[in-house]
């Protein structure tokens, strides 16, 4: 049985698409088909995506840095274009997460998380955190939280995701998988 999950982000500077890369290597290992897909081509290797990419999907995995506490302009400007999914009930039932990276440990992490989540809870995806059996979770000094894995990137965001941020990228990845699994 084949799993069709999608990572689906934007990254200023990095991290975002250091979590991604996390999230989509643990989906990968797994042995579910990954399409990673950005918004806009930043890189030479970047897809962008489409709402036909949501369609076909089982799941999704969703991140941006955060702006002030809310996504990135240019996820935003990309659902806001998905009325035609919304209206055909196209995304109804699919399991999804988020994720995010801020410059400081209050930079707005969990408030971003709530609001990626939004356009997913209006399509009526099935949202899924981070459990409090992720250990790291408790232990965690720096990202993570139960809405969604973070990163905290430090003022000049050259911070590298530690090793618990690591460990709840890949539990969101294994949960993700997981939930698809048993829908599919």
């Amino acid at each position: 049985m084949m799993i069709n999950i999608v990572v689906l982000y934007h990254s200023s500077h990095g991290s975002v698409a250091n979590m991604a890369h996390e999230i989509s290597d643990t989906l990968d290992n797994l042995g579910a088909t990954v399409k990673l897909r950005t918004f806009e081509k930043k890189q030479p290797h970047d897809i962008i995506i489409t709402k036909q990419d949501l369609v076909e999907c089982d799941a999704l995995a969703f991140g941006t840095p955060t702006r002030f506490g809310m996504m990135a302009a240019q996820a935003k400007v990309f659902w806001e274009t998905t009325s035609d999914l919304w209206l055909k009930g196209q995304l109804i039932d699919k399991p999804a997460c988020v994720f995010s990276s801020s410059s400081s440990m209050h930079g707005g992490n969990e408030a971003t998380l709530l609001n990626l989540s939004l356009p997913l809870l209006h399509h009526g995806m099935m949202l899924l955190g981070v459990p409090y059996d992720v250990p790291e979770l408790i232990d965690t000094t720096t990202g993570g939280s139960p809405y969604g894995a973070s990163h905290v990137a430090g003022a000049d965001n050259t911070s590298k995701l530690s090793n618990t941020e690591v460990k709840i990228c890949q539990s969101v990845g294994k949960r993700l998988f997981t939930i698809a699994s048993k829908l599919k």
